[in-house]
């Protein structure tokens, strides 16, 4: 598919013309054909990303509150474990923004909500948490584990 037109009044091969609703003849044919913007592989690889952020997501968040129940610091291993299960909830919403963009729609509409939660989940301590202390480390092992559990609830959204 070429790049959009530029002359004015004239529309891309697949956006509505006019904020209409319904999707041009051939907008449907190039679909069909297998003429997407983003490579196929987007929507292969944002379920094993879903995967990887529930996994790291919940081993980062059960060594943490476990670091912090025995009354040590976080370690460099937990430190990149939490950085990690960010990382992989901002790389799992990226993709999810290139497929919405490409018109691949989740099976239910909750599915963003829960998505966007659970990257709220993980970012709020950097907001909220105690500068120092082992009460920093409670704060994002907890906020962790909860967005754990909203990406679980993303994942069972996702696909119909």
């Amino acid at each position: 598919m070429g790049p959009p037109s530029t002359v004015r009044g004239e529309h891309a091969p697949c956006s509505p013309p006019g904020g209409a609703r319904t999707w041009p003849e051939d907008c449907v044919q190039l679909q069909a054909a297998g003429a997407l913007r983003y490579p196929r592989r987007v929507a292969e690889l944002h379920p094993w990303l879903g995967v990887a952020v529930i996994a790291v997501c919940s081993i980062a968040a059960f060594t943490g509150g476990y670091l912090y129940w025995r009354g040590r610091g976080a370690g460099h291993v937990t430190t990149h474990l939490l950085s990690l299960a960010q990382t992989l909830l901002v790389a799992q919403v990226g993709a999810g923004l290139l497929l919405l963009a490409d018109d691949r729609r989740a099976g239910e509409r909750l599915h963003y909500a829960y998505g966007a939660m659970a990257l709220g989940a993980a970012l709020v301590p950097w907001f909220y948490a105690p500068a120092e202390g082992p009460r920093r480390l409670l704060w994002f092992a907890a906020t962790t584990g909860v967005a754990a559990a909203l990406a679980i609830r993303a994942y069972m959204t996702g696909s119909s």
